[in-house]
């Protein structure tokens, strides 16, 4: 099968597509005849070398942790699915490849497609994961950075049907969008402090960080100088700062189903910010790396 592998840390020319062994499910896997993969900001930031101490990276390395496609082969001791099965999953294995492994799999609706089904696992995932950590809760006023994004865009949507007031920084060009989501929005950047506390005069009970960019300072200021309820998915310095860096949590097949049935509903609302080839692994994590993305970015083997 064709997938994209890098063999060392640099920036994009280091991937490669290379022909390997197709994989064999082990026990409790499935294989999938992948359709859509999910490229996340994280990925390139794997790529780079600057995550390693906190997702360590063993070479040949594929990258992805999601997928959407169809079942073609069961390992022993699966129960529950079937080869030709449409499903999303977490891989076990890369997800910039023709196939992939998964033990965490959920059946994709029927109105769902391939690329708004992919958006869904690792977004979602953390999105549920961090509002629990924030423990927000409705009255309550949640700041997000990176709000457009696909990781922030699920959260507050999640945020908002809670009942909780979400501000959301992103670029001008995603105000609307945000908007029409019931999130207030604003720009990053300099006076960052200042626009929140105009929007917010009482304060803002909770920070969830999914942009990365050096947003921690202003947001602890913003909590009255305590890091307590600021939680970051995106930015290393979090540590330093007294910051709770989140970066993997528990994988559930049943959320994941969840999420999928909302999102087929039309009640969770899936943006799709860019689509590319499998080829172009590079371009789209360069695209990603911009930070300034509506949604997901897809690659299509």
């Amino acid at each position: 099968m064709k997938a994209i592998m890098f063999e060392q840390f640099g920036g994009p020319e280091v991937l490669s597509v290379r022909e390997v062994a197709t994989p064999r499910p082990a026990p409790g896997q499935v294989r999938i005849r992948v359709r859509a993969a999910g490229l996340n900001q994280l990925d390139f930031k794997i790529r780079s070398g600057v995550m390693q101490q906190v997702f360590p990276t063993t070479f040949p390395a594929v990258p992805g942790a999601e997928a959407a496609g169809v079942i073609d082969e069961l390992g022993p001791d699966v129960t529950g699915l079937a080869v030709g099965d449409e499903v999303i999953a977490f891989t076990d294995t890369g997800s910039y490849a023709e196939y992939a492994l998964a033990t965490v799999v959920a059946r994709k609706p029927a109105g769902l497609g391939w690329d708004e089904a992919v958006a869904l696992p690792v977004a979602g995932e953390t999105a549920q994961r961090v509002l629990d950590l924030l423990a927000v809760k409705e009255g309550e006023t949640l700041l997000v950075h990176g709000a457009a994004g696909a990781v922030g865009g699920i959260a507050v949507q999640l945020a908002v049907a809670a009942g909780v007031t979400v501000i959301g920084t992103s670029s001008p060009a995603n105000h609307d969008h945000l908007r029409s989501l019931g999130v207030t929005p604003l720009a990053y950047g300099a006076g960052l402090v200042d626009r929140v506390r105009a929007l917010a005069p009482q304060g803002v009970d909770a920070v969830f960080d999914a942009a990365g960019y050096g947003v921690l300072p202003d947001s602890i200021e913003l909590r009255g100088g305590t890091a307590e309820r600021v939680v970051t998915i995106a930015d290393p310095a979090a540590r330093d700062l007294g910051v709770v860096f989140s970066g993997d949590g528990q994988r559930s097949a049943a959320l994941l189903a969840e999420h999928a049935r909302l999102a087929a509903a039309g009640t969770l609302r899936v943006t799709v910010a860019a689509t590319f080839p499998l080829s172009e692994a590079g371009r789209a994590q360069d695209q990603s790396a911009t930070g300034h993305n509506r949604g997901k970015i897809v690659l299509r083997p």
